[in-house]
């Protein structure tokens, strides 16, 4: 667990302030994560490589020469905000631009693409990159659709090693994913992790088995199987990769073996042993093997292994050298030396948005829907370790906590925009954008546009009737489904939403009042959310456990009635 905090919300962010403390030669702290220091050539492609925290090394520790050049830093086990994304990939780029490279999560898909879509708007060439390479999250024909875990470090190394030697981002793109899919990774979990301020794990191993099929999140493994000495660990490990080994190999290999931050490195030493023997015996050859740790999860007690089936041109930049604060390898004199490198002097820095001027109804209005989002978060609040609970049964248990600080940012970014006279839109626009930085993760990017959408139903130009209340309403939900991807029956916020605004528009068309649609709505997600528990989740992190999500109601199906819930009641106490 995490001894040492001032407090869990701060926690991920203060993380970061003191990397960049400690490793100023490298690095500066920019707005959502750091980028390196020191300037880049003009017109050099800029990797920018990141992901929740948590995974110390990965992914600000990868940011030097030879690898990374910014790493967005979002809180623990969270997706960084499209606005994060952004400010460190406006930060990064020099002319050449942008190859954003993530592991495939729902959330970093979201708010990657989002802040990608931005700068390409504004003329940047951005190129994305999915890791893919967990063997356990998907199968062999649906390679791209699996999960990112520690073979984001060997993918972000050869791009990163492409691009210091010249390439440009076509090349760089082109290699990237060249090395994403030669990489499999498969790994083992012996118990779990604990968030910063929690008193327990996210989820324990039964003792004396080990869960095969781990993530980086705190997501149990896919079965529970015996407890194996080292080298049983080991030959199931390497046997599950083998059966993947493309037929026309070259016989050479990058080997990576990766503690999850509870297994000592002797203990990694001694599995490593038996993978040598094993790669001996079938003929394979590692080049350049790592063993220790460079995909974290938190206090996770487990480890993986990576293997990258080389050619030539992938072994050149294997084994090529690098210089960042947590990664070095190779002669370092074909790097530029630190003192040759020329001072960053410049950085973008997000100022506050503008407030357009405002009706006096419209202000009205706004005051009224601020009263609304402080309810949100005393209910997040009131029901966050059951919401976490919940996620924790085939997720990484964040949900709860994602929803408080979602929520909390909400309500000051409404409180300050109402202070400088925001009308309706305005508030919701500016309360969107702080949910989404401020949680994170798929649900942040969610809830985020779902505000941000209920903006586009309203004005500032003037009040906010019933009909526009509900075209709102109807807004917020449609803008979860499309950008989330998600159909009822996936077992995810949609199996809620939907039939809430369904049944919302059905009433009010047929004359209720907005309080009364409400209300009979809010029942309707209500019902919905609790029959998630008899679905099988198809997205997301939890669809890779299979029938473990049965049984247990999705969380954010659950949070999305809670919210539909109190804000009924709220409206009918107005009314009466």
């Amino acid at each position: 667990m995490t001894y040492l905090l001032n407090s869990a919300s701060d926690f991920s962010h203060e993380a970061v302030l003191g990397f960049a403390a400690a490793n100023s030669q490298y690095v500066t702290a920019v707005h959502g994560g750091v980028v390196r220091s020191t300037q880049t050539p003009a017109g050099q492609p800029a990797l920018v490589i990141g992901g929740g925290s948590g995974h110390y090394p990965a992914f600000a520790g990868w940011v030097g020469p030879g690898m990374g050049h910014g790493a967005p830093c979002g809180n623990v086990f969270a997706s960084p905000s499209a606005s994060q994304v952004y400010s460190v990939a406006r930060n990064a780029e020099n002319g050449g631009g942008v190859l954003m490279g993530f592991g495939n999560y729902a959330g970093d898909v979201l708010h990657f693409g989002a802040a990608a879509e931005k700068l390409r708007a504004e003329g940047v060439d951005v190129r994305i990159i999915r890791v893919s390479d967990d063997i356990a999250s998907n199968t062999l024909e649906n390679h791209r659709d699996r999960r990112g875990i520690a073979g984001d470090l060997p993918v972000f190394k050869i791009a990163g090693a492409a691009i210091e030697a010249g390439a440009d981002l076509d090349e760089a793109e082109r290699l990237a994913w060249k090395a994403n899919d030669a990489t499999r990774s498969f790994g083992v979990a012996f118990d779990g992790c604990t968030l910063p301020g929690a008193d327990e794990p996210l989820f324990h191993v039964p003792e004396s088995t080990m869960g095969v099929g781990l993530g980086i999140h705190g997501e149990p493994g896919i079965r529970d199987i015996p407890m194996g000495t080292a080298s049983e660990v080991a030959d199931l490990l390497f046997e599950g990769i083998l059966e993947e080994a493309p037929q026309d190999r070259s016989g050479r290999v990058a080997v990576l073996l990766n503690g999850l931050g509870r297994v000592k490195y002797e203990e990694l030493f001694v599995v490593y042993h038996r993978i040598a023997e094993r790669l001996s015996e079938v003929g394979l050859t590692a080049v350049a093997p790592a063993v220790g740790e460079f995909v974290t999860s938190l206090d996770m007690a487990g480890l993986s292994l990576t293997l990258v089936f080389l050619d030539e041109e992938l072994e050149q930049h294997w084994t090529a050298p690098v210089d960042t604060p947590a990664y070095r390898r190779g002669e370092l004199r074909d790097l530029p030396a630190h003192a040759d490198r020329a001072p960053r002097t410049e950085s973008y820095t997000p100022g506050a948005e503008q407030v357009p001027e405002a009706s006096a109804d419209s202000q009205a209005a706004a005051a009224a829907i601020q009263e609304i989002i402080e309810l949100f978060a005393e209910v997040c609040a009131t029901h966050e370790a059951e919401l976490g609970r919940l996620d924790a049964v085939a997720g990484d248990g964040d949900h709860g906590q994602g929803m408080v600080l979602g929520t909390r940012g909400a309500v000051e970014a409404g409180s300050t925009a109402l202070a400088r006279g925001a009308g309706a839109r305005t508030l919701l626009v500016h309360a969107g954008a702080a949910w989404a930085e401020s949680a994170g993760g798929t649900s942040g990017a969610l809830w985020g546009s779902a505000l941000t959408a209920a903006g586009r139903a309203l004005s500032d130009d003037s009040g906010v009737d019933e009909a526009a209340g509900v075209q709102a309403l109807l807004n917020a939900v449609e803008a979860v489904q499309r950008l989330g991807g998600a159909r009822s029956g996936d077992k995810t916020m949609v199996d809620a939403a939907a039939p809430f605004s369904e049944s919302l528009k059905q009433r009010f068309d047929a004359g209720n009042g907005l309080a009364a649609a409400l209300a009979s709505a809010a029942t309707v997600a209500t019902e919905a959310a609790a029959s998630t528990a008899d679905l099988k989740a198809r997205l997301g992190r939890s669809r890779v456990l299979g029938d473990k999500s049965l049984g247990t109601p999705d969380p954010g199906a659950t949070s999305f009635a809670l919210l539909m819930e109190a804000l009924a009641d709220h409206l009918n106490k107005d009314c009466g």
